[in-house]
């Protein structure tokens, strides 16, 4: 299930700002009538002006939503890559696999991942990568064998590869760290999500990812869909062109 819309979460967020300045006015009230009212008034603005402008900047983030439709307009066709590397990368078909890293180590059932990876998926076949559905994976090899790609096992990632028949694995791990901010009263959550592009035994063969913080609560893994939605167009762009170049180097 799709989480939220960006519409919607502006508005949450709108709501949550209106709170924020009810609260400053509540806090400066006691000082309405005394000559320090103005130096309590700006010493509360300039506290809450980072902050306000990091998570609660409305502007930069309808920017940031266009600037994102844009590069997925321009990349739709294979865009950032040229003619020989979508040619290469037509001739290999494309596993993903993904995990999220936690207090007890990688949680690997890709069932929790389904959105991230339709996601991914979707900027892989806009390259003119093949890939394989979740259903397919789960038909042709166990969890054991998920688990082989993430703990450097080549052995075992390659007899996983086989059964696929895939040349190429991109393996996603979402990592975060999250703080209570005191003063403004918010969760704040920063995730990073590292994408790895590796030959059927695992070797890594080229490596990006993107990051980014917020105040929106403790949901990692919405923030972690969040950050793919608005920059796994580009962050695959740049993973595959790393790959064609390496592959060019190697060919003899």
């Amino acid at each position: 299930m799709s989480g939220p819309s960006r519409a919607s979460r502006r508005r949450r967020l709108r709501a949550d700002w209106l709170s924020v300045v009810v609260l400053a006015a509540a806090l400066a009230a006691p000082f309405a009538s005394t000559p320090d009212a103005a130096r309590v008034m700006w010493v509360i603005g300039a506290r809450m002006a980072p902050a306000s402008a990091a998570a609660f900047s409305f502007t930069e983030e309808e920017q940031r939503d266009r600037d994102s439709e844009k590069r997925r307009r321009s990349q739709g066709s294979g865009g950032g890559l040229d003619a020989a590397c979508r040619a290469e990368l037509g001739r290999h078909r494309t596993v993903v696999v993904i995990a999220e890293r936690t207090g007890g180590g990688l949680r690997t059932e890709q069932s929790a991942y389904g959105s991230h990876f339709q996601v991914l998926s979707r900027g892989l076949r806009n390259l003119g990568v093949s890939t394989y559905t979740q259903e397919e994976i789960r038909a042709q090899i166990a969890q054991a064998e998920v688990d082989a790609y993430f703990r450097n096992d080549p052995d075992a990632a390659l007899a996983a590869s086989r059964k696929l028949g895939a040349d190429l694995v991109l393996r996603g791990t979402i990592s975060s760290r999250s703080v209570f901010n005191e003063f403004m009263g918010l969760p704040e959550v920063a995730v990073t999500i590292a994408l790895e592009l590796a030959d059927g035994s695992g070797h890594v063969v080229a490596e990006s990812g993107a990051s980014a913080d917020s105040y929106s609560g403790y949901d990692t893994l919405g923030m972690a869909l969040r950050l793919l939605n608005e920059q796994a167009s580009g962050v695959l762009v740049k993973l595959f062109r790393d790959y064609c170049r390496h592959h060019a180097s190697d060919a003899p």
